[in-house]
């Protein structure tokens, strides 16, 4: 079960609650007795390289020069290729 503090307390403890949330534990914080937020250890997300290969693609020619003056005839602004 987590560790309830008030407002003040989690204030005036603030890097003490850390620590011990960098431990596991969890942590909410009420105000009159009423949960409001909650301080657990941040999870970061698996991050899978290559996760979306056969899903995404890119056509051969979507950075060629053709394709961007296509791009740019839609616009108000003139084509300038860089050189």
């Amino acid at each position: 079960m987590p560790k309830t503090v008030n407002i003040h307390e989690a204030k005036t403890h603030l890097s003490r609650l850390l620590e011990e949330v960098q431990a596991g534990e969890t942590i909410v914080i009420a105000k009159a007795g009423t949960p409001i937020a909650q301080l657990k250890p941040y999870q970061r997300p698996d991050i899978v390289f290559g996760g979306m290969k056969d899903v995404i693609w890119v056509a051969d020619d979507a950075f060629s020069a053709e394709t961007d003056a296509e791009i740019w005839a839609g616009t108000e602004y003139e084509y300038e290729p860089n050189l």
